[in-house]
């Protein structure tokens, strides 16, 4: 079984976020030599540090009410520089996201998404328009335009920390978990951001956006409950009033993903959801970094 954190290698593609369809290019030949050094000794550096992990580690989980969504915001606050991330931040909350990192004295270097949302707009491009400097990131099967797209085995590092990236499709061909590192000088426990791929007792629908209940639930078995048992799972969305989980409450509670693969299925196959209300708004913007065409 290919264990995504055991990998190494980086491989980044830039491209103008304002450009579609997606033409991926080599980093080194989309920015200026100066800033792709200063890029790449951010994504791919590590420096261990005689600071406990637990101290480096800034950690807030927002939410936006509306589409129910996650939006965290992760630092190394032992750093000289506080470099900071948001990971699937909506449109709306920018303001009040962007107004919290100001306060707490961090440099906001990256805006990610764990894939292609179809229930909200991504912040992403509304941050760069406001914070000079900040790069997207999402993962390069989703199809979508960004600065930088990430593919399973990359390491995003933000100071001396990282998260690393695992596949995880079904909800759609795109979706990926970010996962706090493994190293002794990383946080403990590991933290799991499983996008839509894994919900706290649920998971994504798979009917729309090249969604599979097949790829969901190997996706889900292969590369987040093979995670320590005691791996925190914050999702990108809960509408129960949970916050987080961990994998071993979901190995063994999940009602839908503690089935075997064949009821998994079939109970996918019946949920009879209605179609989303914002997809046909937040899909096209989404794909192109939240930017829409005025």
């Amino acid at each position: 079984m290919l264990r995504f954190h055991h990998i190494v290698r980086v491989s980044l593609f830039a491209s103008k976020a304002s450009t579609f369809p997606l033409t991926s290019v080599s980093l080194s030949t989309s920015i200026p030599k100066r800033t792709t050094f200063a890029l790449r000794s951010q994504m791919t550096s590590f420096s261990s540090s005689s600071s406990s992990s637990s101290s480096k580690l800034l950690f807030r989980q927002l939410f936006e009410k509306e589409s129910s969504t996650y939006t965290y915001l992760l630092a190394d606050a032992s750093h000289p520089d506080k470099p900071a991330l948001l990971i699937d931040p909506v449109d709306r909350t920018v303001d009040r996201d962007l107004s919290l990192i100001q306060e707490l004295g961090l440099k906001l270097v990256y805006a990610m998404n764990t894939h292609v949302h179809a229930d909200h707009v991504t912040g992403t491009g509304l941050i760069k328009s406001k914070v000079p400097g900040v790069k997207s990131i999402i993962s390069k099967a989703s199809g979508a335009t960004a600065d930088l797209f990430v593919e399973p085995g990359d390491k995003v590092h933000f100071g001396d920390l990282f998260l690393e990236v695992r596949a995880t499709p079904g909800h759609t061909l795109g979706c990926v978990t970010y996962v706090t590192g493994d190293a002794s000088d990383q946080p403990q426990p590991r933290m799991a951001f499983t996008g839509d791929a894994l919900l706290i007792r649920g998971c994504g629908r798979t009917d729309f956006q090249g969604g599979s209940s097949e790829q969901l639930y190997k996706s889900v078995h292969s590369q987040i409950f093979t995670l320590p048992k005691d791996t925190f799972i914050y999702p990108a969305h809960d509408y129960k009033g949970f916050s987080v989980s961990t994998v071993g409450e979901e190995m063994q509670y999940n009602p839908r993903l503690t089935k075997d693969e064949e009821t998994f299925k079939n109970i996918m196959a019946n949920l009879n959801l209605s179609y989303p209300k914002m997809i046909d708004v937040a899909v096209p913007a989404n794909l192109v970094c939240g930017v829409q065409s005025k």
